[in-house]
């Protein structure tokens, strides 16, 4: 997400929400909670790289699930920071692989960190005071497994490879999105290496340990859908206190959406 540059001047309110320490808030989103008519979200608050990409899509859903992660995304952090949506001081981090401007997104001078994820018209924003990585993914197919498991870490390969066919999907996809979230939370992406780190469920006595000063954990979610979120954390601190809420759609549309979003206090274990 490229940095937004305006010549409007930065009017900042007072936040109507906050995160405490060692805890994620997620926000989940999704296609089926759109409304009737989604050409009248609000739209004016993207950026022009943001709406080029969504132009770009050719599937609709795809466009939408796009659309919709976006906005919810502006408006979410304005609700944390009292700025604008649409004057958000958005940019990269310096990646960790070569040092290009394409790594982890950050809201410079805020102190917050945000992850967002989407897929197959469900998405994910998880906002959190430390560096933090989410990812939701589609069930995989048997196919895309065995297309994949070679390029895994060797403890990671032996535990896929000990399921039966019928479980390995739902293993995998749990395994690759906790690591995808790790790999965000880094901000490698898919530059670091899949065989890199060990993230499995260390069924097999012989496999390393996972990740040192970061925890990783999968959530409930939908049948058709894997998600997990990685948060940067010390040795030996307690998981993180993950508090998940759906997003109303309504908050998609409205003008102003942050008296609402601050407003919702239903608890979402999962989504259907």
């Amino acid at each position: 997400m490229s940095p937004v540059r305006s010549t409007a001047p930065l009017l900042r309110t007072v936040p109507r929400l906050s995160v405490d320490t060692h805890q994620v808030h997620l926000w989940v989103i999704g296609t089926e909670w759109a409304g009737e008519h989604p050409e009248h979200m609000v739209t004016s608050e993207l950026d022009d790289r943001e709406r080029e990409r969504a132009a770009a899509f050719v599937r609709p859903l795809d466009r939408l699930t796009y659309l919709m992660a976006h906005i919810a995304l502006r408006r979410l952090l304005s609700a944390y920071t009292g700025i604008p949506p649409a004057g958000l001081p958005l940019g990269r981090d310096t990646c960790p692989c070569c040092g290009g401007p394409h790594g982890r997104p950050v809201l410079h001078g805020t102190g917050l960190h945000f992850s967002l994820s989407h897929s197959h018209g469900i998405a994910l924003i998880s906002i959190a005071d430390a560096p933090l990585g989410v990812d939701v993914q589609r069930v995989p197919t048997l196919e895309t497994v065995e297309l994949c498991l070679p390029e895994l870490h060797p403890a990671e390969q032996r535990e896929l490879r000990a399921l039966p066919d019928a479980e390995q999907p739902l293993a995998f996809g749990r395994l690759w999105t906790r690591k995808e979230a790790y790999f965000k939370g880094l901000g490698t992406g898919l530059g670091r290496e899949l065989n890199s780190d060990y993230l499995g469920e260390r069924t097999d006595p012989d496999a390393p340990a996972r990740p040192r000063g970061w925890r990783i954990e999968n959530m409930p979610s939908c049948p058709a859908h894997v998600a997990a979120v990685a948060i940067a954390a010390p040795a030996g601190a307690a998981g993180p206190d993950i508090l998940a809420r759906r997003l109303p759609t309504e908050c998609l549309y409205t003008d102003d959406a942050t008296e609402r979003i601050a407003a919702e206090r239903q608890v979402c274990p999962t989504w259907e």
